[in-house]
Parts: C-alpha cells; structure tokens; sequence
C-alpha cells in the first residue's frame, strides 16, 4: 500500500509570513514619510530664547508648529498675521504670512506646521506651511 505524501504547510508560518508583511510595510511607510518631510533638517523654534530676546535669532530659519489661534492683521499687498499657541505650555507667538500664500484658507483651531525666518525686527515670518 503506498503511503500519502505530508508535505502540508503548517499554519504557523502563514502567521509568521503575515507578521514580517506588516512590519516591512509599516517600516516602509514609516521611512517614505520621514524622508519626504521638507521641514525634517530644520530645527524647531526655541520658544523660550524667542520670547526672552528676539532679536538674538534675527536671520535664522526654524520649523514652527502650533494651533492657530487668532487672525490678528490682514493686508491685501503686504499679508496676514496670525498669534499661534506653540506648545502645551501655551505660549503664543505671532507669525506674518507674505502675500504669496494669500489663496491658502487658514482658520482658527487648525494645525500647521511652518518654515518660519526671523526677520530684521524679530518677526516670524512664513517661507513655507502644510497643516498637521
């Protein structure tokens, strides 16, 4: 009597298949998003030092993120100024969108994360955003 062949797969390794298709997957996504952030080799803002003395950053470019809190100024030729509440501290600065992005909706309560440069008066100003 011939005898039956038992060369069937255990469940185990379609368990263990599965378990390295995720991780390689994840993995994937987690390095395609990092390395496509623009604002990734740009430090963030020193709040505290920013608050202290402005001036002392003049010229420096630095990734901002935060909540917007208010519309504190509108200029059709110049742009708009926002305050933006930092951290969880709180602390809010204020940051100057050129007239460039004036087509771009902001609105109160949403995230955004900013290229920001401290101009000449100590005034951050937007070189470039996308929301949170």
């Amino acid at each position: 009597m011939a005898r039956r062949a038992s060369s069937s797969t255990s469940p185990a390794w379609f368990v263990v298949a599965l378990i390295l298709t995720i991780g390689f997957v994840t993995g994937g996504y987690w390095i395609y998003s990092y390395l496509n952030d623009p604002l990734r080799t740009i430090p963030p803002l020193p709040v505290q030092a920013y608050l202290e003395n402005s001036s002392s950053l003049r010229g420096n470019r630095y990734q901002v993120e935060g909540v917007v809190a208010n519309q504190l100024g509108w200029s059709a030729e110049r742009g708009r100024l926002y305050s933006m509440e930092i951290n969880e501290a709180a602390d809010v600065v204020a940051v100057f969108i050129p007239a460039e992005f004036n087509a771009t909706n902001i609105q109160k309560g949403q995230r955004l994360i900013f290229e920001v440069e401290v101009t000449e008066k100590g005034i951050l100003s937007a070189k470039s955003f996308h929301k949170a």
